[in-house]
């Protein structure tokens, strides 16, 4: 038996869309940069609606550690083209250390 251990880096991107459309997004980055993300589906509900769409996870791996920096920078990448190939106008990007908010929307919107 193996054990391996790394310092957690729990990072999660927050969009809405379609699972099945993300998990295809996810999949085409993930054999492209040798990355292992999960996609969970989720139901946003706000002031006035709802929407479906996606929480996708990254984790430090500890069969292959990294740092915070390279899972925060695969997060912004992943995060923006999913927002494009969801055609969405905003989405969350959460770590331990922060929250960031990115959106395409009018001021106020």
């Amino acid at each position: 038996m193996k054990r391996l251990e790394a310092a957690s880096y729990p990072v999660s991107i927050f969009i809405g869309g379609s699972v099945w459309e993300a998990e295809t997004i996810c999949r085409a980055y993930c054999d492209e940069v040798g990355l292992c993300v999960t996609v969970t589906e989720t139901n946003y509900v706000y002031t006035d609606g709802e929407t479906l769409g996606v929480i996708v996870g990254l984790i430090n791996y500890p069969r292959f550690p990294s740092t915070p920096v390279a899972i925060w920078a695969h997060a912004e990448v992943l995060a923006e083209r999913l927002r494009v190939g969801l055609k969405q106008e905003s989405f969350t990007i959460q770590a331990p250390d922060r929250t960031v908010w990115i959106s395409l929307r009018e001021e106020g919107k």
